[in-house]
């Protein structure tokens, strides 16, 4: 007699599946809800401080300028010698999210979510101009490797739950369940699997609940109410897309010249690199201080209308441009995201001010709208996937005034950074992330 082969799954076993599948994505989300919530009223709290801290530091007699480049510095380097500890916890994340979707890298073990939590709240907080996306992806995608572990699905749903859990972490980062859907689907998986999406789903909106009860059942930035604006200037937004296309493509080159040139620097041990680029963020904090950051004041003001001095714009545009690369090379804990939203809000007060400079009637109306547009253009420009960072603008700022020029504008940006032959920037760090070997030395050195 033969052996009976296993069969197909009785309905009923794949049903006990899926509902498990829920349950462990609803568990995981509450906790990366509560945790994302609490990382962000850190930072917040941070910044705060640290705005308090350089107003104190322009008070104090002699060579008050150093205190602010000190403590940056101080700051960067503690958050390397957590990545000594914990060496994945460099960087954003989310492109070694991405790399365990693809079956390229192990899902992260459950020690990664202090060290990215300490880290974060260290490099973000002093500072660096990095987003607080990165590392709640990250945490995230722990959460549900360790979920889906106790749990104990298969290998496959492991690696599905920390893909879903990564995309309740961007949810949480921004307050935006259904961009961190996306972001799932769109940016990470590049497919609408049904297991996929119902655990993202699940997990997406347990965590911004939770993550509401931490800091508030309200938009991220508040924006008035505007109309929309006239389609007449369609052909302006859409001259901006193209811009901002290119301008996508040569941060994501500065980015990746950063990484490989600080990299390539052999004889400066890590913590040195990290202390001089705080110090060097530091100055910059010191002359204006919401120039640095995460950016999520900044942008707030802009988004609030208030009013700025073009030349103080595009000097703060010229620095967070070039810092965010850098402070990326430093290899601590930080995204690219958020500090990718401020640009695109200060690049869209560039252009409308240059606009309004040489067209005969007054264009100021069109600086908020073209601020919203060029936040998600921006992102389409850089990350590649146009969709998520159009609804995770629209449900950061909940208006939806600017939908149209915003979709012309993000489609003529990732085409353009298409044909200029610029990849996705998380596609470039995937490429450059080392291999699980030489983490382990690093973590055991």
């Amino acid at each position: 007699m033969t052996a009976p082969t296993a069969g197909p799954l009785q309905p009923d076993e794949s049903m006990r599946g899926s509902v498990r599948i829920c349950l462990t994505a609803l568990v995981a989300g509450v906790v990366i809800g509560f945790v994302g919530g609490v990382f962000r009223w850190c930072l917040q709290t941070a910044d705060r401080l640290r705005i308090d801290f350089v107003d104190w530091a322009h008070q104090l007699p002699g060579p008050g300028w150093l205190v602010p480049i000190a403590a940056a510095a101080v700051g960067a380097t503690l958050a390397a010698l957590i990545v000594r500890w914990e060496p994945l916890a460099a960087g954003s994340g989310i492109q070694h999210v991405e790399a365990v979707f693809l079956g390229e890298a192990k899902p992260p073990l459950i020690r990664l979510l202090p060290a990215k939590f300490v880290g974060g709240v260290l490099s973000i907080g002093s500072g660096l101009v990095l987003g607080r996306e990165g590392p709640t992806v990250h945490m995230g995608a722990a959460i549900g490797t360790e979920a889906a572990r106790r749990a104990r699905l298969p290998d496959s749903e492991v690696r599905m739950m920390q893909t879903a859990l990564g995309g309740a972490g961007l949810a949480v980062a921004f307050n935006a369940p259904i961009g961190g859907t996306l972001f799932t689907l769109e940016e990470v998986t590049k497919s609408f699997r049904v297991k996929t999406v119902l655990a993202t789903l699940i997990s997406c909106a347990a965590g911004v609940a939770c993550s509401r009860l931490v800091l508030g059942n309200h938009a991220d930035f508040q924006v008035e109410p505007m109309d929309a604006p006239a389609l007449a200037w369609l052909p302006l937004f859409i001259a901006f897309g193209l811009l901002t296309g290119c301008l996508g493509a040569a941060y994501n080159g500065l980015t990746l010249w950063f990484l490989d040139h600080v990299g390539a620097i052999r004889r400066v041990p890590s913590l040195a690199k990290a202390a001089i680029i705080g110090a060097i963020v530091g100055l910059a904090m010191f002359v204006y201080p919401l120039s640095v950051g995460g950016g999520e004041d900044l942008t707030q003001r802009i988004l609030g209308g208030q009013n700025l001095v073009l030349s103080v714009v595009i000097g703060i545009l010229a620095v967070r441009f070039v810092a965010g690369p850098l402070s990326y090379s430093a290899a601590v804990p930080g995204g690219l995201f958020a500090p990718l939203l401020a640009v695109g809000a200060l690049w869209g007060l560039v252009f409308t001010g240059c606009f309004n400079a040489v067209w005969p009637d007054d264009a100021s109306q069109l600086a908020i709208p073209m601020a919203l547009v060029g936040m998600a253009a921006f992102f389409g420009a850089t990350v590649r996937a146009p969709v998520t960072g159009m609804v995770v603008v629209t449900e950061m700022t909940a208006t939806t005034a600017t939908l149209v020029p915003m979709m012309a504008a993000t489609a003529a940006a990732v085409l353009v950074a298409y044909l200029v032959g610029s990849p996705p920037i998380y596609e470039s760090l995937r490429e450059r992330m080392p291999d699980e070997e030489s983490i382990e030395r690093r973590g055991n050195g």
